[in-house]
């Protein structure tokens, strides 16, 4: 008798959808017939100046990556401590913010357990949901993009989720979420996850990190993949409760943060001052791509506080817009998926990148 060992997967993981990554940029320029470097990347929100040259040399120079690395990432976390100027006890690192999202719902959710998101958003909140049996309480967000505070509350009332995750900014339209949500939201039975990927791209001050030793039920998210430019190494971390944080530890993997990982991104910590340059030079170059994007006359471009920008696509298909970019060399995000299908976001890059993607787009008038 044949023994077929698919016949014993968990249901929900066989019936659940895939999540849809980007594909690695070697594969793309395979399957494009082009040189790499004809092609400009504009589609994952990474650091086109990627890491800093001290990152670099350290990682050349690294040493003893024979052993395992250090469980609680001490030298990393105080870094993060001293930058920030917290104790080090309310942080935790990750391999990357992803690790931490999936680390929260093993945490807190039992199998049918209630986790509350607004899409359009970041991916992964869904997609780990799905893989640790949440209930998902899905509440869209309004025609501009904002919170549904009503409707929001009605949810939490009714359903009863553990968590309520929200990006700040928000990918992919890159708005801030309204304080007042914030504050609504942190006055619920519930656990309150910001995710600040994209923060550094965002006005001073818009950050909510230094309140978590103070709110119970906040959690704030960071990662050095779009700030440092080290999306390749996966790190990334998070402020957490101190009622947390043994449980935390507890379920943990032992090393999950590689010995690269945490050298990047404590080199790009002591040279903080640097990456702050580069993101104002981003943030500058944000406002210039929208200024033009605005001139065409087919595209809508929404203010954006991330580094990138959400564009509607008008009396065209954005579909066949994304194709054909493409064709260009220009690579840029297209999301099939409810309430984005008219939509591109595009990542902002070098002023070289906004100008072939321009170029590009004067062809398609």
């Amino acid at each position: 008798m044949s023994f077929e060992p698919a016949a014993l997967i968990r249901d929900h993981i066989r019936y659940m959808p895939a999540y849809e990554p980007i594909l690695p940029f070697e594969v793309l320029g395979k399957q494009m017939n082009l040189p790499l470097e004809r092609i400009v990347k504009l589609d994952a929100n990474e650091n086109p100046h990627g890491p800093l040259p001290g990152v670099k040399e350290a990682l050349a120079g690294l040493q003893n990556i024979n052993n395992y690395p250090d469980p609680e990432c001490r030298a990393l976390r105080e870094e993060l401590a001293a930058y920030h100027h917290l104790p080090k006890e309310y942080l935790m690192v990750g391999a990357g913010a992803d690790e931490l999202i999936d680390l929260l719902m093993r945490l807190f959710l039992e199998p049918s357990d209630g986790l509350l998101i607004c899409p359009p958003t970041f991916g992964m909140y869904a997609f780990d949901g799905d893989v640790n049996r949440a209930h998902l309480v899905s509440v869209p967000r309004l025609a501009d993009f904002s919170i549904d505070l009503p409707a929001v509350v009605a949810a939490i009332q009714h359903e009863r989720p553990k968590l309520v995750f929200l990006a700040h900014p928000n990918n992919p339209d890159g708005s801030l979420v309204d304080p007042q949500v914030i504050e609504t939201l942190l006055n619920t039975p519930t656990v309150v996850v910001l995710d600040e990927a994209y923060i550094e791209f965002a006005p001073p001050g818009s950050s909510y990190l230094h309140q978590v030793p103070t709110r119970g039920n906040l959690v704030v998210l960071r990662t050095f993949s779009k700030w440092g430019g080290l999306a390749g190494l996966r790190v990334g971390y998070g402020c957490f409760p101190s009622s947390l944080m043994p449980y935390l530890w507890k379920i943990k993997q032992p090393y999950n943060v590689s010995v690269a990982a945490s050298t990047a991104a404590r080199i790009s910590l002591q040279n903080a001052s640097q990456l702050m340059s580069i993101a104002q030079e981003l943030i500058s170059e944000r406002q210039r791509l929208y200024e033009k994007l605005e001139n065409i006359t087919w595209l809508r471009p929404y203010t954006s506080q991330a580094n990138f920008i959400l564009c509607r696509v008008v009396g065209r298909s954005a579909d066949e817009l994304n194709a054909n970019l493409a064709q260009a060399g220009i690579l840029v995000r297209y999301f099939n998926q409810t309430g984005l299908r008219d939509h591109i976001r595009i990542s902002v890059g070098m002023p070289e990148h906004t100008d072939a993607l321009l170029a590009a787009l004067e062809k398609l008038e």
